[in-house]
């Protein structure tokens, strides 16, 4: 006896199994964290969900934040997520055994990253902080980093300012309104938002100071790299749609992204130009930031040798097509 398909699907529905379509099957959960909660492009992520793009590509994101890149690689190394919002600096990490590799670049040059001093500092301009004490989040951190680099730049030396790493903003702007610092390395945003409250005064973004990095990328556990990587390319394509999106919806995602980081839509608003110049809407590598943040690893105490840029990252997901 030969059985059709009407006969086998009427069959299979009194044994109370359903079936769907390709397109409504279940989407793949995905466990996305990222390294810090206050990143206009992290925010994305939860701009890319309520836009329903990351179910889209059948996607369904489960997001979590931490209060670092430590943080972040201890999460890789627990198998509590699946893919990773962090800094550039953090694809050193792979090299020390963390089980997670970068697969795609979220960010070039830092102009998500500033300079700030309160409203009456009498450092006005980047030439008055020579020999100064700027405030950074802890040592070995990008704002330490940028601090020294900095420094650098200017002519000054490494040591051309004394860096001083206090933990939190809030600590760092009390050390700030005492004269115990002259500046600190901040968010844009956070810059913007002491700016408005009458507070603080931005000096810069570090953008034109570092314009070959990538400030941000995309980690995936080398299980799901190697295992799953049809879930890794829809993952990407559900960013890099986001990404266009919020490049080109500008107030939906002030809107959004205030929402998340919990800042006024004027301050987001503000910040837009500096942080979608920044983005990345591919997710491709540049040699000349590889090469760059190969030699941060070893500044930043990350690692002990200058590694290989192949080490650093998987090229086979990246640029991304949709």
């Amino acid at each position: 006896m030969k059985f059709s398909a009407s006969m086998i699907s009427a069959g299979l529905v009194a044994f109370g199994i359903a079936i769907l379509p390709f397109g409504a099957q279940a989407a793949d959960k995905v466990r996305i964290a990222k390294a810090i909660s206050s990143s206009f492009p992290f925010a994305g992520l939860e701009l890319g969900k309520e836009q329903g793009i990351w179910a889209s590509e059948g996607i369904d994101i489960e997001i979590s934040a931490f209060r670092g890149d430590g943080q972040l690689q201890q999460a890789f190394s627990a198998g509590a997520i699946d893919v990773g919002f962090g800094s550039g600096p953090s694809m050193g990490y792979a090299i020390k055994g963390a089980p997670a590799r970068a697969v795609a670049s979220v960010a070039g040059e830092p102009r998500n990253m500033s300079l700030v001093v309160t409203n009456n500092s009498p450092v006005k301009t980047i030439d008055d902080l020579k020999g100064k004490r700027i405030g950074v989040s802890t040592a070995g951190a990008l704002t330490d980093w940028l601090a020294r680099r900095l420094s650098v730049n200017k002519g000054w030396g490494p040591d051309g300012v004394e860096v001083i790493p206090l933990g939190e903003m809030r600590t760092r702007l009390a050390a700030m309104k005492s004269g115990e610092l002259h500046a600190s390395v901040t968010s844009t945003e956070e810059s913007l938002q002491l700016q408005e409250q009458g507070v603080g005064r931005m000096l810069m973004t570090f953008g034109d100071s570092v314009p070959d990095f990538h400030t941000h990328v995309i980690f995936v556990t080398d299980a799901m790299r190697l295992k799953s990587p049809n879930i890794v390319r829809r993952v990407l394509r559900a960013w890099f749609k986001t990404a266009a999106f919020m490049r080109d919806n500008r107030g939906v995602t002030v809107k959004s992204v205030a929402r998340t980081m919990g800042l006024s839509e004027k301050v987001v608003d503000m910040a837009y130009d500096e942080e979608i110049k920044m983005m990345s809407f591919d997710g491709a590598f540049s040699p000349k930031a590889l090469d760059v943040i190969r030699l941060s690893l070893k500044e930043l105490g990350i690692l002990d040798n200058v590694p290989d840029a192949k080490d650093l990252y998987d090229p086979n997901f990246a640029p991304v097509k949709f």
